[in-house]
């Protein structure tokens, strides 16, 4: 591939960059294998259009990586020289009609060299408010499409956000909106690889409602239910939004915290009682929700996974349990 050059213009990072990764991430999508739900869309596009190659394009941090293509040999290429990640920036398709002509691309190389772009369209992916990527049609010779075309690109990338948003299900508890395990399990696996790498503390901590049984059969399960739902909403309050936040089932609870040693994770704990106390009566029709707490810093010598974590966790939050009954 050839060297980028001075002029080429890389796009912006995007102002939620943050939540956008932690989005994508959550999918657990990137570096899957191909599917025919995505690529009969990219089929569908090249076809309707005429176009050389169609992609469905995830943006990662450093990458662009291609859930679908056709007509593009790998599987990846950097993000600095993507056209895409100049799409996500905005809530429109982007179309550059001739490449060697716009000022953003004239000296990419991949304008420069194969696959040589002349013509490029491309409709923001959006989930959840989120870009998170492309489909996109590229051409090898200068063209523009219709206003009519423009609708049909925006509604097949309809079709594909659908089946993006089919994968989010699948790592989301309907009740309370947050993290379900397989979601919590897949954020906290690209965390802590990250606190490996770069020897940063992260503390989990579990929960579990203590008498949440009592309030299902003396109160119903509607009760139980909303319950659940207030005890979501004051970890959602209490933590941060950097930290990760999950249901793994029934009335247990985890939130990983990175940056955060043990000591200052569990000074968080009197805030979430507190605030748990002075919300029952005007959020939860009275009821008091209270919880046991395991806690446990991350030792990258001690814990290969997250399982490994949870367990330990696990272990320490029925200890308190039983200390308290």
């Amino acid at each position: 591939m050839h060297a980028c050059t001075l002029y080429m213009q890389t796009a912006p990072i995007p102002t939620d960059e943050a939540a956008r990764l932690a989005r994508l991430r959550l999918l657990n999508i990137l570096d899957t294998q191909p599917e025919e739900r995505f690529d009969r869309l990219t089929r569908m596009a090249q076809r309707l259009f005429g176009a050389s190659i169609a992609t469905v394009t995830l943006i990662d941090s450093d990458r662009q990586w291609f859930k679908s293509r056709i007509g593009v040999a790998d599987n990846e290429t950097p993000r600095d020289i993507s056209f895409c990640g100049h799409t996500i920036l905005s809530d429109e398709i982007m179309l550059v009609s001739d490449a060697s002509r716009d000022e953003r691309f004239f000296d990419n190389p991949l304008v420069t060299g194969a696959p040589n772009i002349r013509f490029y369209a491309g409709a923001p992916l959006t989930v959840d408010g989120n870009n998170l990527g492309t489909l996109c049609i590229i051409d090898e010779k200068p063209r523009t499409i219709t206003d009519d075309e423009r609708i049909m690109l925006r509604d097949l990338a309809d079709m594909v956000e659908q089946e993006l948003t089919s994968v989010q299900l699948a790592t989301t508890d309907h009740l309370t909106s947050l993290s379900n395990r397989r979601g919590f399990e897949t954020l906290s696996r690209h965390t802590l690889a990250l606190c490996r790498r770069r020897n940063r503390p992260a503390t989990l901590l579990f929960f579990d409602l203590k008498r949440f049984k009592q309030i299902n059969d003396t109160r119903g399960h509607a009760a139980g239910d909303r319950s659940l739902q207030f005890f979501a909403r004051a970890l959602v309050t209490i933590f941060r939004e950097a930290d990760i936040i999950g249901r793994l089932s029934g009335d247990e609870f985890v939130v990983l915290l990175t940056d955060t040693p043990a000591a200052a994770a569990a000074d968080i704990l009197p805030r979430l009682h507190t605030w748990l106390e002075a919300h029952a009566a005007s959020d939860n029709d009275g009821i008091e929700v209270n919880f046991s707490a395991g806690l446990i810093e991350f030792d990258s010598t001690r814990h290969q996974s997250v399982d490994d974590l949870l367990r330990e966790a696990d272990a320490l939050m029925y200890q308190n349990k039983r200390s308290t009954l």
